[in-house]
């Protein structure tokens, strides 16, 4: 059985039920983001059973943010004539399939992830794809590395300090992050929101901003699946100070 939801209409006749609208508010968001309903233990745990759920990378992968990021991005590789490209939580590979990079390697925590990048791209030598705890996510390096939508996924504190590191030093010149960037609460178990900036000013000042571009769809509650908290932030590798 294949159902489709109208976005407007579920969300009109959710927010209408009494007494339960809350939970059903939540039942919702789950929904329409493609993340079935789980418990939250761990960082990992979680993409694992979501994506062994049948879950999906999320509605930034998809639409018009997923338009909106291709085009940003695909436009600095070219102008920065860069030829590698490394990007740590690949997902589904969704996003992917906009994407123009001359050669890419797609990282992530979860294998059923890697799974379906790999039985989604069959053939294709410009792509390859490694679990995370793999020796070649360790040694592989790009002219840019990447992370889309990950940082405000990463909740543990040693999770997200190991995270950052492998990003910085995996990237020969640019990096490229696309997230919230802001300490901020939020309800929801396996998001939270983090100054990576600050991290990369403490951790890594040898990395220096060079490029913001603003969501062309900032967050609106109202239209979650449509619009996003996350801004494109690029850096350039300072040779001084490495």
């Amino acid at each position: 059985m294949t159902l489709i939801y109208n976005g407007s209409i579920v969300r009109r006749a959710i927010t209408q039920l009494p007494v339960v609208g809350p939970v059903a508010k939540k039942l919702y968001r789950k929904i329409m983001s493609g993340s079935p309903p789980l418990e939250f233990k761990s960082t990992a745990q979680y993409w694992q059973d979501r994506y062994a759920a049948g879950g999906n990378s999320g509605a930034g992968s998809y639409g018009r943010l997923a338009q909106f990021k291709a085009d940003v991005i695909n436009d600095f590789v070219a102008k920065n004539a860069i030829e590698t490209v490394i990007e740590f939580g690949c997902g589904d590979g969704a996003q992917l399939q906009l994407a123009r990079y001359p050669h890419y390697t797609g990282i992530d925590i979860c294998s059923q992830a890697i799974d379906v990048c790999r039985t989604k791209f069959p053939g294709d030598a410009s792509k390859q794809f490694f679990h995370t705890s793999s020796p070649e996510a360790d040694k592989t390096r790009a002219d840019l590395a990447m992370s889309l939508d990950v940082v405000y996924h990463l909740v543990e504190d040693r999770t997200y300090d190991a995270y950052m590191s492998r990003l910085v030093s995996a990237s020969k010149k640019y990096l490229c992050i696309y997230s919230s960037d802001e300490e901020r609460p939020c309800p929801v178990a396996h998001i939270r929101h983090r100054r990576f900036t600050a991290w990369l000013a403490t951790r890594a000042p040898q990395w220096k901003q060079i490029l913001k571009v603003p969501n062309l769809y900032p967050e609106d509650p109202n239209r979650s699946n449509e619009t996003s908290w996350a801004d494109f932030f690029f850096f350039e590798k300072d040779r001084d100070t490495a």
